[in-house]
């Protein structure tokens, strides 16, 4: 029975990408990378988990045979850049039921005016082309999902970009409403974990964010490109025809990208930011600079192409790798959702 019942808890760490094929640079400056060092400084008593969230990924139709490709493209990649299966959880959303009837449960809570404010749908709705035929009810409700899949494991920190900490505050939303309503602390609300801004932006349209939807292919770097594409793509980056190297992201943001690339990606830089490493660099020529870029992506993505070229090659232990994540998932969620049904008159 709830009455009385107490709960305790550790640190978890909850996180999710959506599987859309092989990541970008972008994804791994500004998301990936960090996942890999909060699973290595974690403690031991910490528990992490990271889901491919191929359920959000159905937002809008897709090709079922590209869907579950992108999906071991997908988990390749996050045991390629060095997520451990041993330590971290990681395993496909839909494999844990769990998460699709906490969502049912909690769309109870969640209000359609907070989730007709979501900046997501806003931009959707504001777009004179769209329609109510095209604009579908789980476009509308994925907040609540997002909710479900972090409060179902009643994690504790959710790390997060600036775009994504509105639905974060949503999660927190939903889950104090759930425990003023019913009187228990069921649910936790989550902290927030900023990841560091590493906005990389497009090498052809720098003032756009690197992107996979870009039509252009040459606008973003992959985590499985050669050292060849590399160097294309980065020689090829748009740049402009002021003298000197400088790091000016509003005045210079394509210049200001290609330093960005360099200071982000190198092991062995010594500045204290990208201003330091433009002065040092103000006398290069362009070419010059485009050309450390290359090397110094080039440098970063090759073991990640590496390790991603062997576990893509090996499905059967790509798929113990899914099947053993998705059971310890439902493992962590299975006393959460006992509890919020027990709460509601589910169960026992």
């Amino acid at each position: 029975m709830v009455d009385g019942m107490q709960w305790s808890f550790s640190e978890l760490i909850f996180s999710g990408i959506q599987p859309t094929g092989i990541p970008h640079l972008g994804n791994y400056l500004g998301a990936l990378r960090q996942w890999v060092k909060l699973q290595d400084d974690a403690t031991t008593d910490t528990t992490l988990l990271y889901s491919l969230v191929d359920l959000h990924a159905i937002t809008i139709r897709q090709d079922p045979r590209q869907l579950l490709q992108w999906k071991n493209e997908s988990l390749a990649v996050l045991l390629a850049i060095g997520l451990d299966p041993k330590r971290s959880i990681i395993f496909h959303q839909s494999d844990v039921p769990a998460h699709s009837e906490m969502m049912w449960i909690l769309s109870g809570q969640a209000s359609t005016g907070y989730l007709g404010r979501m900046t997501q749908w806003k931009d959707k709705t504001a777009n004179e082309k769209e329609n109510s035929e095209k604009l579908k009810l789980n476009l509308f409700s994925y907040p609540v999902l997002q909710a479900a899949d972090i409060l179902v494991h009643r994690a504790t920190h959710v790390p997060v970009g600036h775009d994504q900490a509105q639905h974060l505050e949503f999660a927190r939303e939903v889950a104090n409403g759930f425990n003023h309503i019913y009187g228990h602390d069921v649910l936790v609300a989550p902290e927030t974990l900023i990841s560091p801004a590493r906005r990389i932006m497009s090498l052809t349209d720098p003032a756009s964010k690197m992107s996979k939807s870009h039509y252009n292919p040459k606008s973003r770097i992959l985590l499985t490109d050669t050292d060849e594409v590399i160097k294309s793509k980065i020689m090829g980056a748009v740049t402009d025809s002021i003298d000197g190297i400088s790091y000016e992201p509003e005045r210079r943001p394509s210049v200001s990208n290609i330093i960005d690339l360099i200071y982000h990606s190198s092991a062995d830089l010594t500045h204290a930011d990208q201003y330091a490493l433009a002065a040092d660099l103000s006398n290069v020529s362009m070419r010059a600079l485009k050309e450390q870029a290359a090397d110094a992506v080039a440098r970063l993505i090759a073991p990640i192409r590496e390790h991603y070229r062997l576990w893509s090659s090996n499905e059967a232990l790509m798929d113990m790798v899914a099947a053993d994540g998705a059971e310890r998932a439902a493992k962590s969620a299975a006393p959460v959702l006992l509890q919020v049904k027990q709460t509601i008159g589910l169960s026992r």
